[in-house]
């Protein structure tokens, strides 16, 4: 591991921080190598409930670092193998989508670039009315990465993520919020705050049948059609019926009583 990435695990919420705030969180290879093997870990526990993405010192993460690529850190290898250390690092992305539990983005200032595609490809995202988003790519000559074109479209569709990549305005939590970018804009200060309150509710649900609610809107989101969602929809719903927290849940709404969801 190391100290470009900071973790935290609380009440099933695990908390994780981008933490170089003197580049504004920008990337480095440690940090983003840390996250994938963070996030592929958190995929498969079953005591991480829900997982919240945020940065340290004012910043979400500026992207890839621009100051580093100026100065050619990146040009040590072949286009092939920077292609394919490119790839994997961009898993981020799919399994902050993927993974079978809620994630959410905790947005204070700058989200730019490949930090944007992170967030994006979160669940939900939390942000500061005076956070400053932005795809960024176009100002510093690069078409984009970390998955950003595909949750664009998927958010806000493909005329306004046209708009947005192409020419790359910057954008407050304020009207993030507005066109439907980001769940919940909030005061300065308090994103991860409430981006906590926020998911906490989610972390004492019942994680099997969330899970799998989640693959089911992701198969609708990526254009699977009526029939495979509602196949799917009908495997995921007969396997939630065979769990103790759909039937300590059935148990607990005829006792009139919170149900205790244990993820069996």
């Amino acid at each position: 591991m190391t100290e470009d990435l900071l973790t935290d695990r609380k009440d099933g919420v695990l908390t994780i921080t981008m933490n170089r705030p003197d580049r504004r969180n920008a990337m480095s290879r440690p940090m983003i190598y840390a996250l994938h093997e963070t996030l592929e870990e958190a995929a498969k526990d079953t005591d991480v409930r829900a997982v919240v993405l945020t940065g340290a010192g004012g910043a979400f993460c500026a992207g890839g670092d621009v100051k580093a690529m100026n100065e050619g850190a990146f040009r040590d290898a072949s286009f092939y193998e920077q292609r394919r250390n490119l790839r994997e690092r961009m898993d981020c992305s799919r399994l902050l989508h993927e993974m079978p539990k809620p994630t959410v983005a905790a947005i204070e200032g700058a989200a730019a670039g490949a930090g944007l595609s992170l967030a994006l490809a979160c669940d939900f995202r939390i942000a500061a009315d005076t956070a400053k988003m932005t795809t960024a790519f176009a100002k510093v000559g690069l078409s984009g990465d970390f998955g950003g074109t595909y949750f664009l479209t998927q958010i806000l569709g493909t005329a306004k993520a046209k708009e947005l990549y192409l020419f790359s305005p910057v954008i407050s939590g304020k009207e993030a919020e507005r066109i439907g970018l980001v769940n919940r804009a909030v005061e300065p200060g308090t994103a991860l705050e409430e981006a906590l309150s926020y998911i906490a509710p989610l972390a004492q649900g019942a994680p099997l049948a969330l899970g799998r609610m989640k693959a089911n809107l992701n198969l609708a989101a990526g254009g699977g059609s009526l029939v495979q969602v509602m196949d799917l929809e009908a495997d995921n719903h007969q396997c939630s019926t065979d769990t103790d927290d759909h039937r300590e849940a059935a148990a607990a709404f005829v006792e009139k009583r919170k149900p205790q969801f244990t993820g069996t």
